[in-house]
C-alpha cells in the first residue's frame, strides 16, 4: 500500500481498506463541523490513515484498548451521544459490532446519552489527571476505572471510578 497522502492509497481506502490489515481493527472517523463528530478519546492507534480532511481511519492491534466517542445533530439539535470503550480483538476472537468499527471489538463499556457520556469522560480525565494512561486500567465489565496505586508503606491503594449508568461519578 502506499503512503496515506496518495491518491492510490486514498482510492485503496475507499474500496475496502479494512481488508489490507485483517489483523488490526479499524475505525472510521468523521468530522462534519456541527453535524458529526466521531472521535478517539484514548487508545494506542497503531496505524492512521487520512483519506480526506473530513474522514480518516485510525487502527488498533490485537489487545489495544480505546475508547470511540460519537456525536451527531440535526437542525433541532443532539439526536446522538455515545461512547463505546473497546478492546481490539484478533482474527477468529468473538466480538460485537459497533458501527464504523471494523470488524468490531469485546464491548468493555457502552454509554449513550450526553449526561451519562459526560460522566465517562470525566472519569476519564480524572485518570488522565493522575498521570495514568486510561488504557492501562480500561473499565471491566462491572463499568469501573480501578487504579492500582502502590503505597509509601508498601500497601496497594485502589481506586475505583464508578461509571456505570445511573451513578453518581466517581466512588
Amino acid at each position: 500500500m502506499s503512503r496515506p497522502g496518495d491518491e492510490a492509497s486514498q482510492q485503496d481506502l475507499h474500496d475496502g481498506a479494512i481488508d489490507v490489515a485483517p489483523e488490526l481493527t479499524h475505525v472510521d472517523l468523521l468530522w462534519i463541523k456541527q453535524r458529526v463528530e466521531n472521535r478517539i478519546r484514548f487508545g494506542r492507534i497503531d496505524q492512521q490513515h487520512v483519506i480526506d480532511r473530513h474522514w480518516r481511519v485510525v487502527s488498533f492491534s490485537a489487545g489495544s484498548i480505546f475508547a470511540f466517542v460519537r456525536w451527531a445533530s440535526n437542525p433541532y439539535g443532539t439526536v446522538l451521544s455515545r461512547i463505546d470503550i473497546l478492546r481490539a480483538v484478533a482474527p477468529g476472537e468473538r466480538y460485537v459490532t459497533v458501527p464504523d468499527v471494523h470488524p468490531g471489538g469485546e464491548s468493555l463499556l457502552q454509554i449513550s446519552g450526553w449526561p451519562r457520556v459526560e460522566k465517562v469522560l470525566q472519569a476519564i480525565e480524572v485518570v488522565e489527571a493522575l498521570d495514568i494512561d486510561p488504557a492501562d486500567v480500561a473499565p471491566t465489565t462491572g463499568g469501573m476505572f480501578t487504579i492500582v496505586c502502590p503505597s509509601a508503606t508498601g500497601r496497594n491503594l485502589t481506586r475505583r471510578l464508578d461509571i456505570t449508568p445511573g451513578c453518581g461519578g466517581s466512588g
